[in-house]
């Protein structure tokens, strides 16, 4: 055994030990809830702010702030994660009036999600705004640079992947394989570049920087993340199928060295989905496998279009070809097929429903993915066609001379349109990667729901209920005070609710409330299960006069 050998091994040991997925998440996290909720009045400030999101998330450094009425911030700058929630602890009092809560936190998928929301103490005053910027937009350069290294990686992987594979398997012994080397080794450093261009474009990606706004403790977050160690695995997969490809080259490759080349593949393809959206669906064991699976069935079909335009179809005789060709076509009747089937799966999960394939950008994106793999399988089926007429072939020298040019003239002309859409593919690829998943969309879409509205009235008042979303969860309701024929505002002493579900024995619940102004009250409530609630409001007019309505309120 080589020592290249010896230490391919082991880094593949290494790496299959690193690469196993993570636990489920959800995917791109959106707001689902806090305390103080949006817009609350609160008589008494709390110790800290709790922000809840539907999946696990991370803070970014000094991008969570609670600014104060005045300007100045009340959080202690110590934010902690707790699974989905987000903690702020706050110091000591603050002024009385409007509070704004701004946050840029990663999400499972390592996406930043960014935003704020307003609650106040004692009064409601003019929402202060966060000079220091938590809140803020991706560069739209570093987003696009990003998905152009995205891009980079892919072409380096279809550039090693087929070379390697070729040489492997089908190069015919008399070829020189020096060509073919160099290219696997550019794709090899393709590859390398776009990990380390990754890696350092997910700072400013992060914090929401430009593209020079990179530090070290950016840098150090990075590293330290899923993010990081899934492109740190990619580069040490490179460096190590780089040493085995020598041996590969001199067609004297055992079958240890043959099978370590198979598998540092396959961890390294692995790495894409264990970094992007797959690993953080709603069912990661299938779209991370089906993602890896996909990304390297597109690496062997088209790193082998790539060898057959280049060198096979150059420089291999009419009989070589003979031979390569029928095998070829098997593989890219395979590698077709595990495409279709694992980008299927991962439609299905990444978007779910015809509503998101038609009215989100990534279902858009997807179909126009589709459309071009369907001129891609036209030419490949013309290739096909032709090589299953043409080898092998027994013809006498003269006439397999001529027929054979006019084989391979065909053969390039479909490989070549293959190819070039392949680019385009490879293109809308990239930008998917840095695209919200239709899911997601849907999901942060459906979450505010629509606020229900309901108005109740008797012989002394006329209220009107808001309720919003009206889903199960944390919603927010709003109560409005008028004269009996709704003509005018209406002063209230006290305001009492609780909320009810009858049909499923859900007893009486209080909801909290604070008077915003004299016609007006606020609160907040969480609604277990969906169905149709009683909202029974007490309201009192003066010392003495108060009466009860009761109002329905659909929750779903």
């Amino acid at each position: 055994m080589s020592w290249r050998t010896l230490f391919a091994a082991v880094v593949l040991g290494w790496l299959a030990v690193l690469a196993l997925p993570a636990a489920p998440a959800g995917a791109h996290a959106t707001l689902v809830g806090s305390n103080p909720t949006a817009d609350v009045v609160v008589d008494a400030l709390p110790g800290e702010v709790v922000v809840t999101f539907t999946e696990p998330v991370r803070p970014v450094a000094d991008k969570v702030r609670v600014i104060a009425p005045d300007g100045g911030r009340l959080d202690t700058g110590k934010v902690t994660a707790r699974g989905a929630d987000l903690v702020i602890p706050l110091r000591g009092n603050g002024p009385r009036g409007t509070y704004l809560v701004s946050y840029r936190v990663i999400s499972a998928d390592n996406h930043p999600i960014s935003g704020g929301f307003a609650f106040s103490y004692g009064e409601v005053t003019a929402t202060p705004t966060d000079a220091a910027g938590a809140d803020v937009q991706t560069d739209p350069l570093v987003k696009h640079t990003m998905s152009a290294a995205r891009w980079i990686g892919f072409l380096g992987l279809i550039l090693l992947v087929g070379p390697a594979l070729v040489l492997l398997a089908l190069w015919p012994a008399r070829l020189p394989t020096t060509g073919p080397v160099r290219l696997a080794l550019a794709g090899a450093g393709l590859v390398a570049v776009s990990a380390l261009l990754e890696l350092y474009l997910q700072i400013p990606y992060t914090s929401g920087g430009d593209l020079l706004d990179a530090t070290t403790d950016g840098a150090g977050d990075v590293l330290g993340s899923t993010y990081g160690a899934a492109h740190l695995i990619r580069l040490a997969a490179v460096v190590a199928a780089v040493l085995l490809l020598r041996p590969v080259a001199g067609l004297r490759a055992g079958r240890l060295d043959q099978a370590l080349l198979i598998g540092l593949s396959v961890v390294g393809a692995a790495t894409w989905p264990l970094s992007g959206h797959p690993s953080a669906s709603p069912v990661p064991a299938l779209t991370v496998v089906a993602d890896a699976a996909h990304l390297a069935a597109m690496a062997v079909w088209v790193g082998g279009l790539v060898m057959l335009f280049g060198f096979l179809l150059r420089h291999a005789d009419h009989r070589e070809l003979g031979v390569i060709m029928p095998v070829w076509s098997g593989w890219a009747l395979l590698a077709v097929t595990v495409l279709v089937l694992a980008g299927t799966a991962q439609a299905l999960v990444e978007i779910g429903t015809l509503g998101a394939l038609t009215g989100t950008l990534y279902g858009r994106l997807v179909i126009v993915k589709v459309c071009l793999f369907a001129v891609i399988l036209a030419a490949a089926a013309y290739a096909r066609s032709v090589t299953n007429r043409n080898y092998p072939a027994a013809t006498d020298d003269a006439d397999e001379e001529v027929a054979d040019a006019t084989v391979r003239r065909r053969l390039r002309i479909g490989v070549l349109v293959e190819t070039g859409v392949v680019v385009l593919v490879l293109g809308v690829t990239s930008v998917l990667v840095q695209t919200t998943p239709a899911r997601s969309v849907e999901a942060a879409a459906g979450r505010p729901g629509r606020p229900v509205e309901v108005k109740v009235s008797s012989n002394l008042f006329q209220v009107v209920v808001d309720v919003s979303p009206a889903r199960t969860g944390i919603n927010t309701v709003h109560l409005y005070a008028r004269k009996p024929d709704g003509s005018a505002p209406l002063k209230v002493v006290e305001w009492k609710a609780t909320v009810a579900l009858p049909s499923k024995e859900v007893e009486p619940i209080t909801v909290p409330l604070v008077a915003l102004t004299p016609d007006h009250a606020s609160g907040q409530i969480a609604f277990p299960t969906a169905g149709t609630w009683d909202m029974r409001v007490t309201v009192r007019v003066d010392d003495i006069n108060q009466a009860t309505v009761t109002a329905r309120i659909p929750v779903g």
